[in-house]
Formats: structure tokens, C-alpha cells, sequence
């Protein structure tokens, strides 16, 4: 699975959010991660529908839109309209998590499911088959900044290992707490997709950017070789 980095707008200047994000793409970012917080699911309010489509005309790389919020079902139609390309809910957040996934994909988006750092793998039997994408998160949802739980690791190891075990072509993302020294932890772990929002937007947007692909281009290289 190709590497892939999707900086986290959470973090950004908003005062120059669509030069930051014409930044990140430029410098080569493949997503923009966009993180919907309703204030219940988890304690933080964040972005909605207009803004994401305000930002779409910034750039065409994908967005990558996360929700943390309960009962995401009820705004499949409306993200998908405002020109998110991948949509992803959390397992905790869903009564019939099958049924949302359903939606997203009648939408023609690609579907992602987040799991909390204490939720179990075991939610994702019976619909691994039917996503594009897990996301482990690799910190407690609602706030940026926070430090790396590196218990975390292993769960993504195990992920990565049902992934191949089913013969599944499943990205893995990883989400929270992540710079240039816990990106190639999560890397070897079997991580693909990384969300990194302060490493990205603080400081300087398209050296930080380079940074994280130089490692993650080195990651990919050495798994090619071994």
C-alpha cells in the first residue's frame, strides 16, 4: 500500500487557512484532513458543511473528512455535497455501522471507520470487507497536540496483520500525536495513511511537509527492498 500524508487543517492558521492548505498541496501532501467535531461525541466543535466548501476550490487532493460526531448517518448526504471524497465515522458512534458505511458508499465516496485507542478490532469482523480505510487513533479524539499513546502500536500491528491475513487492500490510517519521531514507529508498525496536523501547519508548511515524506519515502522504500 502506497504512503500517503494527509495534514490535519485542525492545526492551521485560520486566519490563512487556504494558503496553508495551497501550501500543503503543493509540497506534496495527497490528502487534506479535515475533522468535523460536533461538541457531544467528543468535548470540541469544529468545522462544518460551509467550510468545506469554501476550501474545496482551494485544491483538488482528496478530502479526507473525519467525523466525531454522534450518529454520523444523518450528514452523509450533506458532506458528500459539499465535496468530501473520503468520509470516515467512528465505530463507537454508530448503532448500525453497517448501514452507515452503505451510505457512504451509495454516495460514491470512499468509506473509512475510526476506532478509539480503547476500542477493541473485534468491532471491525464483520465489515473489514467493506471499507477502504481503518483509522486507529493514536490519541483520545477532540483535541490537538496531544502526546502519541504508544500502546497503540500494537494494535496497528495486529490490524495490518487481519489485513493481510483476509488478503484485504485496506489502508491504514493513524491519527494523533504524530511527528517526525513517532511517524516511522507507526510506519514499521503498518501504518499508510498519516494524519499530522501540529508537524505540518507549525512552522514552516511545505519544509515540515517535506520532512514527513522524506521519511515516509524512506519507509516505503525499505519495505519494497526487504
Amino acid at each position: 500500500m502506497m504512503n500517503r500524508l494527509s495534514p490535519s487543517i485542525l492545526a492551521a492558521d485560520f486566519s490563512r487557512l487556504g494558503e496553508q492548505i495551497r501550501e500543503a498541496d503543493e509540497a506534496g501532501a495527497e490528502y487534506i484532513h479535515i475533522d468535523v467535531m460536533d461538541g457531544m461525541f467528543v468535548p470540541s466543535i469544529s468545522f462544518g458543511m460551509p467550510v468545506i466548501s469554501s476550501i474545496r476550490k482551494v485544491t483538488k487532493k482528496v478530502f479526507d473528512v473525519h467525523l466525531m460526531v454522534e450518529d454520523p448517518g444523518r450528514y452523509i448526504d450533506d458532506f458528500a455535497a459539499c465535496g468530501a471524497d473520503l468520509i470516515t465515522v467512528h465505530a463507537e458512534a454508530c448503532t448500525h455501522l453497517h448501514r452507515v458505511v452503505s451510505q457512504i458508499r451509495e454516495k460514491g465516496l470512499k468509506v473509512g471507520v475510526a476506532l478509539n485507542p480503547a476500542t477493541s478490532l473485534n468491532v471491525l469482523d464483520h465489515i473489514l470487507e467493506d471499507v477502504d480505510m481503518i483509522l486507529i487513533m493514536t490519541v483520545n479524539p477532540g483535541f490537538g497536540g496531544q502526546a502519541f499513546i504508544g500502546s497503540t502500536l500494537e494494535k496497528i500491528r495486529r490490524l495490518k496483520k487481519i489485513i493481510e491475513e483476509r488478503q484485504l487492500c485496506v489502508d491504514i490510517q493513524v491519527d494523533g500525536g504524530i511527528n517526525e519521531k513517532t511517524l516511522p514507529v507507526v510506519l514499521e508498525a503498518g501504518a499508510n495513511v498519516i494524519v499530522a496536523g501540529s508537524a505540518v501547519f507549525k512552522g514552516n508548511v511545505s519544509e515540515n511537509v517535506k520532512l514527513l515524506k522524506d521519511i515516509m519515502t524512506e519507509a516505503e522504500n525499505k519495505r519494497k527492498e526487504a
